[in-house]
């Protein structure tokens, strides 16, 4: 499969020259920044369905099928594009045009989630989002670059075939391969009931980005293997599975009641981690959920009401880049 790799994960690169770049697709929002780029460093995985920061990698589109079961589409106009097709409405646009300088670690293209693999519409490592929640993020991230900051999404739009999968897997009880690292507090017949999975999810609607924040330069992390030990999400962080974010108390997509933004718990570097985030994120228009530090919603969403399920995809695009 043909990779990509960004520019500014090959080294380390300064916050100052990162804003440079930003400050540079500020001015021409629709294309794309593409500084030179360095070799790969050694010892760089370029194997896909791993974990790390994937930047705005490419891939081939995979020729088999998804899943196996059928998705459940949502209900609406068959004929306006993204909704029961396979392409988004133009107002949906690659993070990637809009900021070149966030870093990417899109983590259901990877087995290294809740459910332990590639998760259904997830046809390359990309973030799509409306063009309004993208820029939003953009000038966040101009704020955070000059105090040595850099953002980092996990998930942006998902499609409702991706929910599917994840209510399908959640019915299996018999299915708990990450539960240690995932939901290791949380009887698994509760998670509909404790609101940890839900038939339709607001990342469908494309205003909705999971994300933290990484201390620049940004560190390479290294790549899960499927069926390696698992340290609980809620665990210290020298003891948790690596990742190059600064210490949010709890690792991405932790089940439990410390993933609470607010929780009176999570003090010291941990807390002042995810006010810098919310802080930050909200004087650029985006909500946070209370109940998990990384999720943010932009507002006005530009559609409140519509659940999208094209693949998360270049192609997916009216303009791909």
């Amino acid at each position: 499969m043909k990779r990509l790799s960004p520019w500014w994960r090959a080294s380390a690169v300064t916050a100052a020259a990162l804003l440079a770049v930003t400050t540079a697709s500020a001015s021409a929002p629709a294309q794309t920044v593409q500084p030179a780029q360095p070799a790969r460093p050694a010892g760089h995985s370029g194997t896909s369905g791993v974990s790390g920061v994937t930047g705005d990698s490419e891939f081939l589109e995979p020729s088999v099928s998804e899943g196996g079961a059928s998705a459940r589409h949502p209900q609406g106009d068959a004929s306006r594009p993204g909704r029961n097709g396979r392409k988004a409405p133009p107002e949906f646009v690659a993070l990637r045009s809009v900021d070149p300088t966030i870093l990417q670690e899109m983590r259901y293209f990877t087995p290294h989630n809740f459910v332990g693999e590639r998760i259904d519409g997830y046809r390359q490592p990309v973030c799509l989002l409306t063009r309004p929640a993208a820029r939003a993020l953009h000038a966040a991230q101009r704020k955070l670059l000059r105090q040595g900051y850099s953002l980092k999404v996990y998930d942006c739009y998902r499609p409702q075939r991706a929910v599917d999968h994840f209510v399908r897997w959640a019915k299996d009880l018999d299915d708990e391969r990450m539960k240690r690292e995932f939901y290791p507090r949380v009887d698994k017949s509760r998670l509909f009931e404790d609101g940890y999975i839900a038939e339709k999810s607001g990342h469908s609607r494309g205003s909705t980005v999971d994300l933290t924040l990484v201390r620049l330069p940004a560190k390479p992390t290294r790549p899960y293997v499927p069926g390696e030990p698992l340290t609980p999400c809620y665990a210290p962080r020298g003891e948790r599975f690596p990742d190059n974010s600064v210490d949010m108390g709890t690792g991405y997509d932790c089940f439990d009641t410390l993933s609470h933004t607010d929780d009176p718990r999570v003090q010291g570097k941990q807390r002042a981690h995810r006010q810098l985030l919310k802080e930050t994120l909200a004087q650029a228009g985006l909500v946070n959920l209370p109940e998990e530090w990384w999720h943010y919603t932009y507002k006005p969403e530009p559609f409140p009401d519509t659940y999208f399920d094209f693949p998360v995809s270049y192609r997916s695009l009216s303009s791909p880049r």
